[in-house]
C-alpha cells in the first residue's frame, strides 16, 4: 500500500463484497449455543439443520450460533429470520424438529406455530 487512496479503494471493495454477501442471503438461522443450550442438545440441532440444508442443496441460508438467549427452560432455541418477516424463535427444538423447521419455515415460509416461543416485530 502506497497511498491513502489505495487503502480507501480496498475498503470500498471489501464493503461491497460484504453488501453482496448479505444481499444474497434469503434466510438466517441462529442456534442458541450457550451452555444451557448445548446441555439440552443444541449441537445435535445445529448438525441436523446443516445436514438438512445440505441435503436440499440450500446455499443461500446463513447459519450462525449465539450464546445464551435467556429462555433456558425452552432450550434448545432456534431463531429463523426471513427477509421482511419478523424473527421467529422456536423452543425445545430437537434434531427432528430442526429438520421440519428447515422444510416448512425455510423452504415453504410456513411458521410451525405450536413450537414458537417468541415472534419478533418487523
Amino acid at each position: 500500500m502506497k497511498s491513502l487512496e489505495e487503502l480507501q479503494k480496498i475498503k470500498e471493495t471489501q464493503l461491497e463484497a460484504i453488501r453482496l454477501r448479505e444481499a444474497d442471503q434469503k434466510a438466517k438461522i441462529v442456534v442458541g449455543m450457550g451452555t444451557c443450550g448445548i446441555a439440552a442438545g443444541a449441537r445435535e440441532v445445529m448438525s441436523a439443520i446443516l445436514d438438512e440444508l445440505g441435503k436440499r442443496r440450500l446455499t443461500n441460508v446463513a447459519v450462525t450460533q449465539t450464546g445464551c438467549i435467556g429462555l433456558c427452560a425452552q432450550e434448545p432455541l432456534v431463531d429463523v429470520i426471513l427477509p421482511g418477516k419478523p424473527r421467529v424463535t422456536y423452543g425445545k427444538v430437537d434434531a427432528n424438529k430442526a429438520r421440519q423447521i428447515v422444510a416448512q419455515h425455510i423452504v415453504n415460509g410456513i411458521v410451525i406455530s405450536e413450537w414458537v416461543v417468541n415472534r419478533g416485530e418487523e
